[in-house]
């Protein structure tokens, strides 16, 4: 499989994402586990969905940008992660990542956020990333803080889960060093 790197850290690579990785990246994308502290966590997609989402995130790079986590020496895809909602006038944008419960617990989300931060301070020139959490999700609130966000805000009662009822969701951000008070 090609890659062509990004960021390279010590378990994981962020790279391109490739055609060919949408079959798995739709497996993921349509698995109940996976998704289930998504705020759209009861849809499913179809392959030919996911195609046209490749097909945008191609052509809206101004927009968003998502890359493959790769695992390295494996080589193996294991995830994603991307910003979206990017503002380059106000210097910030929404991290969101996603990694295949088989490598959940092994440090490659925490890693990923790590990567993606100083991809979006370095390259990007951005000031401030932030991230919103649906409460329950735990393991994520742990990545973000893991990596130095800070719990901002909670939107009372602000998305549907099945199965659990409507939950707050927990606004993190993290600024560049520079600009933090």
């Amino acid at each position: 499989m090609d890659i062509v790197l990004i960021m390279k850290g010590e378990k994981v690579s962020l790279s391109l994402i490739m055609k060919e990785d949408v079959p798995l990246i739709w497996k993921w994308h349509n698995d109940r586990e996976v998704r289930r502290f998504l705020p759209d966590s009861d849809t499913f997609t179809y392959l030919e969905d996911e195609y046209e989402w490749y097909d945008r995130i191609r052509k809206v790079k101004d927009k968003l940008r998502v890359f493959t986590v790769v695992e390295n020496g494996k080589g193996n895809p294991v995830g994603t992660v991307g910003f979206n909602r990017i503002d380059l006038k106000n210097g910030h944008a929404e991290i969101g990542y996603f990694i295949d419960k088989e490598y959940w617990g092994k440090g490659f989300a925490t890693e990923t956020v790590k990567l993606m931060t100083e991809y979006a301070f370095s390259h990007m020139n951005l000031r401030k990333v932030y991230a919103t959490v649906n409460d329950g999700n735990a393991a994520s609130a742990r990545v973000l803080e893991k990596n130095g966000f800070s719990l901002v805000g909670r939107m009372k009662k602000h998305n549907y889960i099945p199965n659990i009822g409507f939950v707050d969701m927990l606004i993190y951000e993290k600024m560049k060093d520079s600009e933090e008070d």
